[in-house]
């Protein structure tokens, strides 16, 4: 069952190499996530979720690279048996985030297209709570990215109320709320973690967990979420 997930945003720039010369912007939002992260340590298997090109599973390892960043940086999941296909860039930024935390367990990873519905997600997020006696989530994705005439989707009005609904949600760790999210207007705000999200809807249902939300801004103008269920 279900017993701990983190939440956090799954940018490149969050890796140092990756951003260079601006990875001290992210100063904060990087050790926010590495501190939520390192709460899933103690649980039986951790599954890394986050939003793919299209679906996919790694169950015995994976790698990850970030060489199309022009950064010659190589990641694996902890506790992999063999190296299996390469992960999604999502599961890559978390394969990062389990190395720095140090965690250690067995990982599992699941890619999700953006498209997916939402009766699909959440039947996903209920077979892996079944995976293992204490599962952990890292559940990588973000909010809008049309928070201002700055960001990569340009300023939209309906930005700020989407990000504070999720944000409210990921606090109060509320699989409905997660579950209510629209994948149409979730789409046209370039919100990449309504997927992964209602995976964990899904996951959570029925398991009583308590929200903490940790990070909550908007830097480059997309909403970035770091929150801790348990």
């Amino acid at each position: 069952m279900l017993v701990a997930a983190a939440v956090c945003p799954c940018p490149p720039l969050l890796v140092p190499e990756v951003a260079a010369g601006a990875a001290s912007e992210l100063d904060a939002l990087r050790e926010t996530c590495l501190e939520a992260v390192r709460e899933l340590g103690d649980v039986e298997l951790v599954v890394v979720v986050g939003a793919g090109p299209e679906g996919g599973v790694w169950t015995e390892g994976g790698i990850g690279s970030f060489h199309r960043y022009g950064v010659p940086r190589v990641v694996r999941l902890p506790g992999a048996v063999a190296e299996g296909p390469e992960l999604a860039p999502s599961l890559t930024v978390g394969a990062w985030l389990l190395e720095q935390a140090g965690i250690t367990v067995p990982t599992h990873a699941c890619a999700v297209p953006a498209d997916a519905p939402v009766e699909r997600l959440t039947g996903l997020g209920e077979g892996l709570a079944e995976l293992a006696d204490r599962v952990g989530l890292l559940v990588l994705g973000g909010g809008s990215a049309c928070r201002t005439v700055k960001a990569p989707g340009y300023l939209d009005e309906r930005a700020e109320p989407y990000d504070a609904h999720a944000a409210k949600a990921l606090a109060e760790a509320d699989t409905e709320a997660l579950r209510a999210l629209d994948p149409v207007l979730s789409a046209e705000l370039q919100a990449d973690g309504r997927a992964p999200w209602q995976v964990l809807a899904g996951a959570a249902q029925g398991a009583r967990l308590s929200g903490r939300l940790r990070y909550d801004e908007a830097p480059y103008g997309v909403g970035y979420f770091v929150a801790s269920w348990s």
